[in-house]
């Protein structure tokens, strides 16, 4: 802001250059605090942040058994968390981790895997990984700022995402109201013409197939988009 950068390619311009602190920001605040596992910590977090999320995946992406050091940087550095489809139980193998700072979403999935562009000064080529990556890496953090602004608006008792095991059907945002006996089931895309509600049904019949005890709740089917923020 200080920059007046008020714009996507102006904000770009302004973290992805010479004189940056984001760029080294990352490495500042954890290495100190991951102390000499901080390459290891570091390769979990940077293949989390690209999409790896899936405990296997982690796995051999990283190229070594995981387990402790993911159990580390969510109950002890408090920096991802497992998630599980909403209604699952939480011993469930079903589950995904996710990095819960914004900030470090961002810095491990444009920063820290092109940090060799910035001993280059190839600045450039870090901006144009970071637009070509962008509208995948906002459309997550589109579906969070509605569960925040969900959970501000106290309307729900409880909201997350809902996916089958096969990966076949996922559902962005399912919201509870257990008081009125309600679930909401919500489409979440940065273009609304891109929503497509029969498709959400769709997959809502498979989320009762496997929830069937909730088959009783009235519910309802809603897109959220850019415009609805």
């Amino acid at each position: 802001m200080d920059d007046g950068a008020f714009t996507r390619k102006k904000m770009f311009a302004s973290v992805f250059c010479r004189d940056s602190p984001y760029l080294d920001e990352g490495m500042v605040i954890l290495v100190q605090e991951f102390g000499k596992e901080y390459g290891t910590y570091f390769s979990i977090m940077s293949a989390i942040a690209s999409g790896r999320t899936e405990y296997s995946q982690i796995k051999n992406e990283v190229g070594m058994d995981v387990g402790a050091f993911l159990a580390k940087l969510e109950n002890e550095y408090g920096l991802i968390r497992r998630k599980v489809p909403i209604f699952a139980e939480r011993k469930t193998k079903h589950s995904v981790y996710e990095i819960g700072d914004c900030f470090f979403r961002f810095w491990f999935r444009f920063v820290w895997r092109g940090l060799y562009l910035k001993e280059l000064q190839r600045f450039d080529v870090m901006r144009d990984y970071a637009e070509r990556d962008y509208k995948v890496f906002s459309g997550k953090a589109l579906e969070r700022y509605f569960q925040w602004k969900f959970i501000e608006e106290a309307k729900y008792t409880r909201m997350d995402a809902w996916w089958d095991r096969k990966g076949e059907n996922e559902i962005d945002l399912v919201c509870d109201d257990e008081v009125a006996g309600r679930l909401d089931f919500f489409a979440v895309k940065r273009d609304p013409r891109r929503i497509d509600l029969d498709q959400l049904k769709a997959k809502s019949q498979v989320f009762f197939a496997k929830n069937p005890a909730l088959r009783s709740r009235s519910v309802s089917f809603a897109g959220l988009s850019l415009p609805d923020m």
